[in-house]
């Protein structure tokens, strides 16, 4: 695995697509949240990235998904910090 000193980083939905994605083979961290219009849905949208991941895909070499990429493990490693802060405080 190559490290860069030269990331991307970008903050807007459809900001990341397959042209503008500049280190083939790359892993793509998706971040951002996104609510879009999507009439196809009873909510009348849809949670999307910064990442356009059909596009992306094509060559980054591993990319999270949105919703349920980096959500779920930001949570559990919070919890996890507290939860040691918490012990720390109270000498356990």
């Amino acid at each position: 695995m190559k490290l860069t000193s030269d990331p991307d980083v970008h903050g807007m939905f459809g900001t990341l697509s397959e042209e503008r994605h500049k280190h083939q083979g790359a892993a793509v961290i998706n971040v951002g949240a996104n609510a879009v219009s999507d009439t196809s849905r009873k909510s009348g949208y849809r949670l999307v990235g910064d990442v356009d991941f059909a596009q992306a895909s094509k060559v980054a070499g591993f990319i999270t998904p949105v919703p349920g990429g980096v959500g779920p493990m930001s949570v559990a490693m919070l919890l996890r910090i507290t939860l040691d802060g918490a012990k720390r405080v109270t000498g356990q």
